[in-house]
């Protein structure tokens, strides 16, 4: 039977696997379930690290580097599986192609890591201002309007598959 043991009023569990001499850790937290090794062999080092740890993810929470809300890569693919399957056969074979191109090639890239809620009015006009300033650099004018139009209902349309998830 694996030894068991909580710690931080029982919002961190210390056990060791069956086949293992070293205690691992782990916690619910952020929405997610979260564990690692202590690679301790003794317990009260293996709780001082698992505390230390679970207190790390805290600050990270705090300071932004974790995120307790989906990122927009997540619904970007949620979005992605589910346009696929409403429109299969519907749309032009090129239209699907060129969503999941502005999707990958172009928002993921910029909005991806950020939370939700922190795509903002000002975050897409900084995006649309990087978009206008790569296309001079790289082809000497700016974006079409057309383009930068489907980029942004592809955005817009992928912030809407948020609100249901």
């Amino acid at each position: 039977m694996p030894e068991d043991h909580t710690i931080l009023g029982g919002k961190v569990h210390v056990y060791k696997r069956p086949d293992s001499n070293l205690w691992q850790c782990s916690t619910y937290f952020a929405g997610k379930n979260r564990r690692t090794s202590t690679k301790e062999e003794s317990l009260s080092k293996a709780k001082e690290i698992a505390e230390d740890w679970y207190l790390r993810l805290r600050g990270k929470l705090h300071d932004g580097e974790i995120k307790s809300e989906k990122t927009f890569r997540e619904v970007s693919q949620h979005y992605l599986r589910e346009f696929d399957i409403m429109t299969q056969g519907e749309r032009n074979k090129h239209y699907v192609e060129g969503q999941h191109w502005r999707s990958r090639g172009r928002l993921v890239p910029f909005f991806g890591n950020l939370g939700i809620s922190e795509i903002t009015s000002g975050k897409i006009q900084e995006y649309r201002l990087r978009r206008h300033q790569e296309a001079i650099a790289k082809y000497g004018k700016p974006p079409g309007r057309s383009t930068m139009h489907q980029e942004i209902v592809t955005l817009r349309q992928t912030l809407k598959t948020a609100i249901h998830l």
